[in-house]
């Protein structure tokens, strides 16, 4: 995703939801740090803005990037909100104080797995990890029962995965928090040895349906979005759900949270309170972007495999370390 400034000019269509206090009053444009999919965040926003009649001028970049600019900017960031594909880089804003509490009626929305223990920011949709597998190239019965077993010789040169990638770097901090640091070293020496390298989800399940590799490690929704369409991409391709809360059906989250720097908190709030809420959660279950509403209001997109039968490892993402994941991946060779 690169960096990009887009105002949203949505027209006003009703009025604001806040508590009509002089902030609410004089503030109408907020600014959103946005490291998720720009055309789904353009959506919700503007039904937000359609909504509530604040507009949100967007600032786009890639999860690390901008957790690191708002660390960076502190108490001078111009942003009011931050949103990002995976967990681990709000929790780096988190831990450097950078976010204020989220309204009580906000987190009320979310079911528990979904906010983290601190209460300071909340996920707003998800992405399950997947083993993409080329049906030509491997049987059901050939799959590896654990996302661990990659490690492991006989899938020397088979996979692929896309380890500068925020969303591979999420999996493994699933992982770690899940084996431990010295299991999790381990297994990311076995994938230096085993794995092959792309650049981004995208390339690893092209390389999977072209049998180019037997499978790859990536999220649904790639795989989801490129059925929907042509399935260029996808034809050959079928996908495997590890599920019996292993590490790797892990379900990552995508976060929103206000900063503290902002100087229009009320407006920052709404804007998450509605990414959360029931027209947010519906724009996101019916859009196309293939992630997970995670709305107990609003039903998951029909597409999807339902979130309920995942099995998921249960994790507080508060706890998803990735300056730990990143120094590991190095240390590996990795990165």
């Amino acid at each position: 995703m690169t960096a990009l400034a887009v105002a949203m000019g949505v027209a006003a269509c009703g009025g604001s939801s806040g508590s009509g206090s002089a902030d609410s009053a004089q503030a109408k444009t907020i600014t959103l740090y946005n490291a998720q999919h720009e055309a789904m965040m353009k959506e919700l926003v503007a039904g937000f803005t359609k909504e509530t009649g604040i507009q949100v001028n967007i600032r786009s970049g890639k999860d690390s990037e901008m957790a690191n600019q708002i660390v960076q900017e502190g108490a001078a960031s111009p942003a009011d909100v931050f949103v990002t594909e995976n967990s681990p880089a709000m929790t780096l804003v988190d831990t450097k104080g950078g976010f204020v509490k989220l309204d009580e009626a906000t987190l009320a929305q979310v079911p528990k797995r979904y906010v983290p223990s601190t209460g300071n920011w909340t996920g707003f949709a998800a992405r399950s990890t997947v083993f993409a597998y080329n049906s030509k190239k491997l049987t059901k019965e050939q799959l590896p029962a654990s996302i661990m077993d990659l490690a492991q010789p006989q899938w020397k040169d088979k996979f692929g995965v896309a380890a500068a990638g925020a969303d591979f770097q999420a999996i493994v901090s699933a992982v770690l928090a899940v084996k431990g640091e010295a299991a999790a070293a381990e297994w990311l020496k076995g994938l230096k040895a085993n794995a092959k390298i792309y650049q981004g989800n995208g390339a690893v399940m092209k390389a999977v349906n072209s049998g180019e590799i037997s499978a790859g490690v990536i999220y649904h929704y790639y795989w989801v979005n490129d059925r929907a369409e042509s399935g260029a991409n996808s034809a050959n391709t079928e996908l495997h759900y590890f599920g019996n809360a292993d590490p790797g059906a892990f379900v990552s989250v995508s976060g929103a949270g206000v900063l503290k720097a902002s100087k229009h908190q009320d407006q920052a709030q709404q804007l998450v309170k509605y990414l959360t809420g029931k027209n947010g959660q519906q724009i996101l279950a019916e859009g196309k972007s293939g992630e997970y509403s995670i709305s107990a209001d609003v039903p998951t997109n029909a597409k999807l495999k339902p979130l309920s039968e995942l099995s998921p490892p249960e994790l507080d993402v508060a706890k998803l370390n990735g300056p730990k994941v990143v120094e590991l991946m190095q240390q590996a060779g990795l990165l």
